[in-house]
């Protein structure tokens, strides 16, 4: 078991499922959730969730949200700017690892641990390595209930945009596509997970297209 530790929440599934894997593992004591948002669209980054819902999914888990602002639109040097500064200050708080729902890319993981590398804060990837089919359907069975929130058209069916991630859904996906997105095919917003208080209803709105990408705009309700 760590000491203080915060979760990178994207607002999707991967990293609500780390948090149960943590909790019922004894891994790590998660006491708060970090997210990216992007000032002046009140939208998660990437994935575009309201930061309404975002807000909401927090309070379902009981958990305090801390909230990193970016800029739109946002270089590498901002980004690892405004994270420096976020680390920096939850260092000083007394956290000790950041947890991440990262569940394959080599490279991706190889550039947490640099960023975090000498900040006082460790990395901790609870579900690295994991043979994704195995574990969506572990999810699905454990009780996350998700939509997908944005999609690759070149990758994915646009259609996809909206829909619910369930078994129906990842047995329409394309030979090849990660059933969990984890290669960028999509990304989710998770509406039920272990540890919520109770599900998070929302409406679907309007799907729109934007930089290449397909993104679902999900109200709570």
């Amino acid at each position: 078991m760590t000491g203080r530790a915060v979760l990178s929440w994207s607002s999707g599934k991967d990293c609500a499922w780390a948090l149960h894997v943590c909790r019922r593992d004894g891994l790590a004591r998660i006491e708060a959730l970090l997210t990216t948002v992007t000032e002046g669209l009140d939208r998660v980054a990437m994935h575009g969730t309201r930061v309404a819902l975002l807000r909401a999914q927090a309070a379902a888990l009981g958990l305090e949200l801390i909230e990193v602002p970016l800029p739109f639109p946002c270089t590498n040097a901002d980004y690892e700017a405004r994270m420096g500064a976020a680390c920096a200050a939850l260092v000083a708080r007394g956290f000790d690892t950041m947890v991440f729902g990262d569940l394959l890319l080599e490279d991706v993981r190889a550039y947490r641990e640099a960023q975090l590398a000498g900040t006082g804060l460790a990395p901790l990837f609870p579900l690295f390595g994991a043979d994704t089919a195995a574990l969506a359907a572990r999810m699905l069975e454990g009780g996350i209930e998700a939509r997908i929130v944005t999609c690759d058209p070149t990758r994915v069916p646009q259609d996809l945009a909206g829909r619910r991630w369930d078994a129906a859904l990842i047995a329409d996906l394309p030979p090849g596509v990660d059933p969990c997105g984890e290669n960028g095919e999509f990304h989710t917003c998770v509406t039920n997970a272990p540890g919520f208080d109770a599900p998070i209803a929302v409406t679907p709105g309007d799907v729109v297209v934007r930089d290449g990408f397909a993104y679902a705009d999900m109200i709570p309700a």
